[in-house]
């Protein structure tokens, strides 16, 4: 039991299995949260220290709430391409207390189905395993690549919960995001939403959690 809940082990999704997260500090992670590609819309490029940090929160967080970030591995394929998965919304915003769910792939990996697949598993285990009756994701108005997963995730968006992020200056240029929302018991759009030849893919858990 982890930060009040108690969670079952479990596989995210047939195809995926747990493995440590811990082994995937350093270079894979550094290099993706390096590239100003895979970073044009979140708050910048993160040098090899800021991505260790970040690493160590994503730890932390399953550590402190029995879930979190799965690192993201193509079964015939790279070791890491990126993380999906959950994490609690941890700045004041009128949705919040809200889960979110949250993806960043390597660039190689975008167009083949990846994030889609992946996060999949987010709200089957938000909402078969936790009991969360409801999971939210957002982005930078523009972001149109990961809004695009969300809409195929089945989530949807009302304009009027369209907010500023608190975490930007007021002057930037991805300070408006758009939100969206996927309650438990939604039905989700079939598979073929996505490309139907996507490899699958393994999100594997941090070392211990869950």
């Amino acid at each position: 039991m982890t930060g009040g809940r108690s969670v079952r082990r479990s596989r995210p999704c047939r195809s995926c299995v747990p493995r440590g997260y811990g082994s995937d500090r350093g270079a894979p992670p550094a290099t993706l949260n390096a590239d100003p590609a895979v970073t044009e819309f979140l708050a910048g490029p993160l040098d090899r220290s800021a991505s260790n940090a970040l690493v160590h929160r994503v730890q932390t967080h399953w550590t402190e709430h029995g879930y979190g970030l799965w690192a993201v591995q193509p079964l015939d394929g790279p070791a890491f391409i990126g993380y999906v998965g959950l994490a609690d919304v941890g700045f004041p915003a009128p949705f919040v207390p809200a889960v979110e769910i949250g993806w960043r792939l390597d660039r190689t990996a975008w167009g083949h189905g990846f994030a889609t697949e992946a996060a999949r598993a987010a709200p089957a285990f938000a909402f078969t395993e936790l009991g969360l009756p409801e999971v939210v994701s957002f982005t930078a108005t523009d972001n149109l690549r990961s809004r695009a997963v969300m809409e195929r995730l089945g989530m949807t968006r009302d304009p009027g919960d369209d907010f500023d992020h608190p975490r930007l200056p007021a002057d930037h240029p991805l300070r408006r995001h758009v939100l969206y929302r996927l309650s438990a018991g939604a039905e989700a759009p079939p598979a073929a939403g996505y490309r139907s030849d996507a490899a699958p893919v393994r999100p594997h858990s941090p070392r211990g959690a869950s």
